[in-house]
């Protein structure tokens, strides 16, 4: 009987032990710099004459390593083997599937300060995001292994008189894991290990930004007993790679975290029945956000300040669930201003390998280009008020950037930006508040700071989110405790970290058995 869940408990950087140990962690990734990662599939190691390298986003002329670049040609190759290893994992009981689980967490803890060095420096994370990251890695783990000795249990049936009836689930077949370059630790693995915990064979197609982390994960999944070809590595473009092991015939379910427009073409992607194919396939999607924080009339006002900061800047706003909205109340507004800008004043900037720094780059060269030009767009719809263009050095550093003064249907009110730009809107009643906050094609988070509690169970009711947070930041969701994902086009609101997660990536099986 394994001991109640219980989420992992973050590091706490001021002890000289865990100061010592990332630093450590950090030469240590740094001193792996040119080794060459290949492709894996059913086991064996492919070199491939095409490669990518992984950088620095903080100094982007420093490689982290060398990776093979797969090509449309190894997805049959990746499909055949899951599609072979799937009938001997699948006959596997559930309990030792989880098993395989409780082991790659407890790996992660021997190796959880090299885990947060390599999101460090490979997409910049600050030391307490990259631990943060760690930690629901391991709790994805522990958390699925229980659920999935839950599904195993003997699920409740109706009696009915004459007849032995049960309900079991049963894995589908091949998945794909196509996970995020932001949460390059705990989404990768979360999707992986839920889609092998339940008894289906697994290509991890990494993201390009963050191929360092897949690969000490893979490493970790084989240390931890995962048979060749349960989980097989590809990494390569999403326009080759990825596309053609959605429409592949032989997959039957695609779980992806990202952006809106990539997750439609997912969508689109997978519900084409291709030629010889036999079931429809599943698309677990994870998208996009335009999140709100509302602080009304009544707010707590340092609280509020302190949350929309967090929530804002965080990993430069590179989080689907980041507060790219603040919606103020006229009465607060300009204090709430006044006080936001003089937090934002202080805060400190560059390479997040120095633990004194709170803001680090953009992942890479294209969203620095993306995000600046939201900044322009945003200067003219509102009132710059601090911030609205690049940091100093050599690396993606922008500036954190507030703009106030935002009409609801401005584009950046509307648009999902992924970096550390917030919109404040002008708010004069709780009715305009909601509706400002529902007024998106997005629903993943939102938070709503008020000290009245009719106001406060009126919001529960009426904000169109996942993931709702009052009188807190809206950023933060904890496996097991939050479980997380949205409406609308924030994806198919599949809950990750919750108790009918796994059932996503199982079937289930009615047997009915007269006995007289």
């Amino acid at each position: 009987m394994l001991p109640e869940y219980r989420s992992t408990t973050y590091l706490d950087y001021s002890r000289p032990e865990h100061d010592a140990g990332m630093r450590e962690a950090l030469a240590l990734v740094r001193s792996q710099a040119a080794a060459s990662h290949p492709l894996v599939i059913g086991g064996k190691r492919i070199q491939t004459s095409a490669t990518f390298q992984s950088f620095n986003p903080s100094n982007p002329s420093e490689s982290l390593g060398t990776f093979a670049k797969g090509g449309s040609e190894h997805v049959p190759m990746a499909v055949e083997a899951a599609t072979k290893a799937f009938p001997a994992w699948a006959a596997i009981s559930p309990e030792e599937r989880a098993n395989v689980l409780l082991r790659i967490a407890g790996i992660l803890r021997l190796r959880r300060h090299e885990m947060s060095a390599t999101m460090v420096l490979e997409v910049g994370k600050s030391w307490g995001e990259a631990d943060g990251d760690t930690a629901e890695a391991i709790d994805f783990c522990d958390f699925y292994a229980r659920e999935m000795i839950r599904y195993a249990e003997r699920q409740p049936i109706t009696p009915y008189p004459g007849e032995n009836n049960s309900l079991v689930y049963i894995p589908l077949g091949v998945g794909v894991v196509i996970p995020p370059w932001n949460f390059p630790c705990a989404i990768t693995l979360g999707m992986t290990v839920a889609t092998i915990v339940t008894g289906n064979t697994c290509i991890l197609k990494p993201s390009s930004d963050a191929p360092l982390i897949a690969w000490k994960l893979f490493e970790i999944l084989e240390e931890a007993g995962v048979p060749p070809g349960v989980v097989n590595f590809l990494p390569g473009p999403g326009g080759t790679v990825g596309d053609a092991l959605v429409e592949h015939p032989g997959v039957w379910l695609i779980a992806f975290t990202g952006s809106m427009p990539v997750g439609i073409g997912i969508n689109e992607r997978a519900a084409k029945v291709q030629k010889g194919q036999i079931w429809l396939k599943r698309a677990i999607l994870e998208m996009g956000g335009k999140d709100f924080t509302i602080v009304d009339e009544e707010a707590d006002l340092d609280a509020a300040v302190a949350g929309v900061y967090a929530a804002a800047f965080g990993f430069q706003g590179q989080k689907c669930s980041a507060c790219s909205r603040a919606i103020v109340h006229a009465k607060l507004y300009d204090t709430f201003l006044e006080r936001l800008v003089a937090k934002v004043k202080t805060m400190t900037i560059g390479p997040t390998e120095k633990k004194e720094n709170y803001l680090g780059p953009v992942v890479n060269a294209g969203a620095e280009k993306t995000i600046l030009e939201y900044m322009e767009i945003g200067k003219k719809e509102g009132r710059l008020l601090i911030g609205g263009g690049k940091h100093s050095g050599p690396g993606h550093f922008l500036q954190p950037t507030v703009i106030a003064d935002i009409a609801p249907a401005a584009r950046i009110s509307q648009e999902e930006i992924f970096g550390p730009v917030l919109a404040v809107l002008k708010t004069t009643s709780f009715e305009e508040s909601i509706g400002i906050a529902n007024g998106t094609i997005f629903g993943l988070t939102g938070a709503y700071y008020s000290r009245d509690r009719a106001k406060v169970a009126e919001a529960k009711r009426r904000l169109h989110v996942g993931n709702l947070y009052l009188n807190r930041r809206c950023t933060g969701a904890l496996v097991g405790i939050h479980p997380f994902g949205g409406f609308n086009m924030s994806g198919t609101d599949s809950k990750a970290g919750g108790r009918d997660y796994l059932g996503l990536f199982l079937q289930g099986k009615t047997i009915a058995e007269y006995v007289g």
